[in-house]
């Protein structure tokens, strides 16, 4: 292990230094207590799609090198569910992953490091599938197009969809017994990427095209969401504070969310309430005071709506 001298100093260690130990139907990669707390599970659904879930809190800033070469390439979906990361590879592509946001990769080699903040909590879900799994599901013309390189590439970079947000909650949350744990892993792992790769393989080529400054609007609008998810301006509201009218607030985030201006919100509010619930084991009646909901009946309403599950169900709430 050796720490560098760059503009951000950075304690380095490869990844075949971090031990791996097998548990239940996955192998489990901690991190060694001097670089601080977290773990990587790596599990093997089949030859061609693995699942990764990596939950750090790096004592130090920290950089863990990694070359891998694939007899074939891969795709690899990762959904950043808290914190940022950065991969910087050998050969001068960087890709950056953030809170929020699903990133779409593509590679067949790669030398590089993966780079994470001292003290900064993380938590990502990462899929990676070969060119001959996506072969089997959307056939040889859409899976060739965009493997055009041997180096890693990023071909997409959007936010989470509300469905693969739900799906990544399960998938993390649901207690099912062990011995169809794998299996109930690689279903909700097959609904997720349904949702995440859906844009990526669509065939409507005749999109409306949206300018930088739009892109700057919708998520100036969605970062209010955010700051603002307890007590939210209205439609009308949001959009003069964002810069534009209301319809055409309305067509950007279908464009880049899928989403209403209130349905993200809901989905703020929902993921908010339950984190709220799953670590601190609260009453539902302050999960619902909290993300702005008067009654909490209607907030359980739509909690059992989003999710498919009661709020009282969450981290033994009551």
């Amino acid at each position: 292990m050796t720490q560098t001298n760059s503009k951000v100093s950075r304690w380095r260690i490869r990844n075949d230094q971090l031990q791996l130990h097998k548990h239940q139907n996955c192998l489990h990669q901690p991190l060694t207590k001097d670089l601080g707390e977290g773990y990587s599970n790596i599990c093997q659904f089949d030859d061609d799609l693995s699942y990764i879930e990596t939950e750090y809190m790096p004592s130090k800033n920290l950089a863990v090198l990694s070359r891998i070469d694939n007899q074939e390439p891969r795709l690899v979906v990762t959904l950043g569910l808290k914190g940022n990361s950065h991969f910087a590879s050998e050969c001068g592509e960087n890709v950056t992953f953030n809170e929020g946001y699903t990133s779409i990769t593509t590679f067949n080699s790669s030398i590089g490091e993966r780079q994470f903040e001292a003290d900064k909590e993380l938590l990502q879900l990462r899929f990676s599938m070969t060119k001959s799994w996506l072969q089997r599901y959307f056939g040889n013309t859409k899976t060739s197009r965009i493997f055009n390189t041997k180096n890693i590439q990023t071909i997409s970079h959007k936010p989470i969809t509300t469905q693969g947000m739900i799906v990544a909650q399960q998938l993390r949350s649901v207690k099912v017994p062990n011995e169809v744990k794998k299996i109930f892993a690689h279903g909700q792992a097959l609904t997720l990427l349904t949702s995440e790769l859906a844009p990526l393989f669509s065939s409507n080529k005749t999109a409306e095209k949206f300018t930088k400054d739009e892109k700057d609007i919708v998520n100036l609008a969605r970062e209010i969401l955010h700051q603002k998810f307890q007590n939210p301006p209205s439609v009308e509201l949001l959009s003069k504070q964002a810069g534009c009218n209301q319809f055409k607030l309305k067509k950007l985030f279908h464009h880049f969310f899928n989403n209403t201006p209130y349905g993200v919100l809901l989905e703020i509010r929902m993921n908010k309430a339950y984190e709220l619930l799953e670590t601190t084991h609260c009453h539902v009646n302050i999960a619902a005071a909290f993300v702005g909901y008067n009654h909490a009946s209607n907030f359980s309403t739509a909690f059992v709506k989003f999710f498919g599950v009661s709020p009282k169900s969450i981290g033994n709430g009551r």
